[in-house]
């Protein structure tokens, strides 16, 4: 054994498994983590100091929430009808959402509503945009399901860092910068279901660095015969590539092996040969052997949905400290290396994130209703819920 001052006692190697298997905070594991605060500050002070300051900090920062709760009419919710794009709010000023909640009804049977339909595709049809500055295309315009980490129309109960379904809720606590205000939008492209939305954003009012990015989240789908890439993102402009949600299903049931997929990155001038690759999908997402203990919630990384049955995986993984970055442009999708006539079809969804200089988004159209709903097996994963 070391010197008793780098030893890990029983006490600390026993919560850090805990953390591991997601029944601790990873804070209480991991007491001098970095933030995502102080990973995008630098002060001398160093990270361990930062840390431990950042809850605790008192400062000059006016705190709001947008919410969709009215408090003259004691209404929660904004109605959004099937076929409707519907503004959900608009602020002004410069500074941060800090934290995005959202729920909303229709994949679940409702207690209150008893013939409401129910489908869970409304997990994939609701879509949500968010607009920085007054730009006039979104950073973020992505289905429900996918921007908060599971696309494969249903729900998973966890919590990531970033991210998360936790019991019935939609989280995202990405840093959201903003220098003159933000609108947030939500469509609604079921063709049987209208729902209602409850929402509250809680923004910070502070001044905004020069060298702090947007948030952008695009989308990709397509059903892709076996050695064909599987693209999860494309963005122009300088920036950071900060991580994806991956949704994919086999067309046959049992079938995994679009797994054997390492990541292809392309940077800037290296755009005909990928910069950065690796040894599998599955690697990519800090797994292995087809992740075969089954699903995993990590902070930065995780498998919420595995069901080999049904061959259908939902992953996750953000880049902190492992950020890759660009200056011009960046494109990223997994190639399968075998020869086409071992591989079989397979579909997908994805959610990239990346922070960007630019306010706007690329741009880049939603595929159409039919075209979104790419699944051929959709797991019905609801339960009676009645207070």
């Amino acid at each position: 054994m070391g010197a008793k001052g780098n030893d890990l006692s029983r006490r600390d190697f026993m919560i850090r498994g805990a953390a591991a298997a997601g029944i601790v905070p990873y804070a209480l594991a991991h007491p001098n983590a970095m933030t995502s605060d102080a990973f995008q500050s630098s002060n001398t002070k160093g990270i361990g100091s930062m840390q431990r300051n950042a809850i605790s900090k008192i400062g000059n920062t006016r705190t709001e929430q947008f919410t969709t709760f009215d408090l003259d009419r004691g209404s929660k919710t904004v109605h959004i009808p099937r076929g409707e794009r519907v503004t959900i709010g608009q602020v002004s000023g410069e500074g941060r959402i800090r934290c995005l909640w959202l729920t909303f009804p229709g994949w679940f049977w409702q207690h209150w509503n008893t013939a409401a339909p129910v489908s869970q595709t409304i997990l994939k049809t609701l879509i949500l945009r968010i607009y920085w500055d007054e730009a006039s295309v979104p950073a973020i315009e992505v289905p429900m399901g996918d921007f908060f980490g599971v696309g494969l129309c249903e729900t998973a109960n966890f919590v990531s860092r970033y991210f998360g379904m936790p019991s019935g809720g939609f989280l995202c606590r990405f840093p959201m910068p903003f220098r003159n205000g933000f609108r947030i939008e939500v469509e609604n492209l079921d063709t049987e279901s209208d729902t209602d939305l409850f929402l509250n954003a809680l923004y910070q009012l502070e001044p905004v660095a020069d060298d702090e990015g947007y948030l952008h989240a695009q989308f990709h789908t397509a059903r892709c015969l076996g050695h064909e890439p599987a693209r999860v993102a494309e963005f122009e402009g300088k920036g950071s590539y900060v991580g994806v949600t991956l949704s994919m299903q086999g067309e046959e049931r049992t079938y995994l092996s679009f797994l054997e997929a390492p990541e292809y990155v392309y940077i800037d001038d290296d755009w005909d040969r990928p910069r950065i690759t690796g040894t599998g999908l599955e690697d990519y997402f800090l797994g292995g052997w087809y992740f075969r203990d089954g699903p995993v919630i990590g902070d930065l990384h995780g498998v919420p949905v595995k069901d080999t049955f049904s061959a259908s995986v939902a992953m996750y993984r953000i880049h902190e400290t492992d950020a890759i970055h660009f200056d011009r442009r960046f494109r990223m999708e997994f190639v399968n290396p075998w020869r086409p006539e071992q591989l079989k079809p397979y579909r997908y969804s994805s959610a990239a994130f990346a922070y960007l200089e630019r306010p706007d988004g690329m741009g880049l159209s939603l595929p159409d209703r039919d075209d979104l709903l790419c699944w051929l097996r959709i797991r019905d994963n609801d339960h009676m819920s009645v207070p």
